[in-house]
């Protein structure tokens, strides 16, 4: 098998590398958990997850928002960092992320060819070909080497056990909050899930522990470190919230072992994501102490000025906008807690959500938040039907101001009509909504149709 066949192939355009990997099915739909055909794609590939240091983020709400934070620390502190993220929302060179900026199209259609071909070439040799999500963490590995970034940030797909993400072999680890979601691969029980993620932890491993609202889950954690011999460090849990501005920004202060950062002006926004930003910062402390150039003027900064598309982002307007995923029960009450705190104007609620989910508690906690709501089904094959989104309002008692939409567009553009201009329409219940719905606003932005 060439192990580099990368001067004999022809590089597609952006366009067709996509087409390409989307072919291969739905990351969620085609999903193949385990980590033998990434080990040996990454083996084909020269192992570039061997060129720098690692560090892989697990759990179930957070993981995004806390890679993002380390990310910005990095970019604050003058540490080349790269970043791998998912799902992506408008384009899927979102993924990937060196120090600071979005893959070029171009690099990553470069990068596509090279996976590609040497994936046909293991089909080949193996009969199996490595899945979207194998192939895509790849070229991210791929291209964190190409770019000599100085560390690696990976966020993990789902679970942990058996994601790829885990093949990278990262000695620096971190678990936020466990919560239920996806049951159908994770198990039922938050300690079934809490240890398929908590299998990211191995000896001569470091691992940061966010505080754990289940008791049992977070019990399975620290059995898996003194299994593998890791005495964890904890995310520190003395925060003082100082105060925040009108749109939910907080005011933190941080007490740890080794410093105090006082009145950070947190730039994600909600209560959830002290906790989030404790765990970056424990990450970061600890990278310093093996060697990296972390200040507390670079934490610091890097935590008031991080960023994170869709997830209590807003856009201000006549009516304001604001993208929260909320894909899950945990996610749907951390929206709601910030709605109910910080949204004092008629709220249009544009939901969409996966058929997987728990949808009767994500309804229960989110519908009756909102003075317009508006069902929509993103366009995705895991998404819950109008019908099954309909039988949602008559089990919450809902009143007749709920308006079915047939597809995104629909829904935002009822909402736009009918919302005040002093009002916020929340599009929520699914990420890929989130990202639909951004998509199409980015496409009239460019005065373009939908379909182009």
């Amino acid at each position: 098998m060439r192990s580099n066949p990368k001067s004999e192939i022809r590089i597609p355009q952006f366009d067709e590398a996509v087409k390409y990997l989307l072919s291969l099915g739905h990351e969620t739909i085609a999903i193949k958990l385990g980590l033998a055909n990434i080990k040996q794609l990454l083996a084909a590939l020269g192992s570039p997850e061997r060129a720098y240091p690692s560090v892989q983020i697990a759990g179930t709400n957070g993981k995004g928002s806390t890679a993002a934070m380390l990310e910005n620390i990095c970019r604050a502190s003058g540490v080349r960092a790269g970043l791998y993220t998912s799902p992506h929302l408008v384009s899927i060179t979102e993924r990937i992320r060196i120090n600071g900026r979005d893959i070029t199209r171009e690099a990553f259609a470069r990068l596509t060819a090279h996976v590609r071909a040497v994936s046909s070439e293991l089909e080949t040799a193996t009969g199996v070909l490595p899945t979207f999500f194998e192939q895509v963490t790849a070229i991210a590995l791929l291209a964190f080497q190409a770019a000599n970034i100085e560390l690696a940030i990976l966020e993990t797909g789902l679970g942990g056990r058996l994601d790829a993400t885990t093949a990278a072999y990262a000695d620096m680890l971190a678990i936020t909050p466990v919560a239920l979601d996806h049951q159908e691969y994770l198990g039922h029980t938050l300690p079934e899930i809490a240890a398929e993620k908590a299998a990211i932890i191995r000896a001569g491993t470091m691992v940061v522990i966010a505080p754990q609202p289940d008791a049992a889950a977070r019990e399975v954690i620290l059995a898996r470190c003194r299994e593998c011999h890791v005495k964890p460090r904890f995310a520190t849990n003395d925060i003082s919230v100082l105060g925040s501005d009108e749109t939910g920004r907080l005011r933190v202060t941080f007490k740890t072992a080794q410093d105090a950062y006082e009145d950070v002006h947190l730039s994600l926004r909600g209560r959830h994501q002290a906790t989030n930003a404790s765990v970056a910062l424990a990450l970061a402390e600890n990278l310093r102490e093996r060697g990296f150039t972390f200040t507390r003027a670079g934490i610091v900064a890097g935590l008031e000025t991080a960023e994170h598309a869709g997830r209590l982002e807003l856009h201000a307007g006549a009516p304001s906008l604001l993208f929260d995923g909320a894909h899950n029960a945990a996610g749907a009450r951390a929206l709601r807690d910030y709605l109910d705190e910080f949204v004092r104007v008629p709220l249009t609620l544009i939901f969409g959500a996966m058929r997987d989910k728990d949808l009767d508690e994500i309804a229960t906690t989110l519908f009756p938040a909102a003075h317009k709501l508006i069902l929509t089904r993103p366009t995705n094959p895991r998404a819950a039907t109008l019908d099954a989104l309909t039988k949602l309002i008559s089990s919450q008692g809902i009143n007749d101001e709920t308006i079915i939409a047939s597809s995104p567009a629909e829904a935002l553009s009822v909402a736009e009509e009918s919302t005040q201009p002093e009002g916020i329409i929340c599009i929520t219940g699914s990420l890929y909504l989130v990202g639909e719905i951004k998509s199409l606003i980015a496409h009239r932005e460019q005065g373009l149709n939908p379909g182009d």
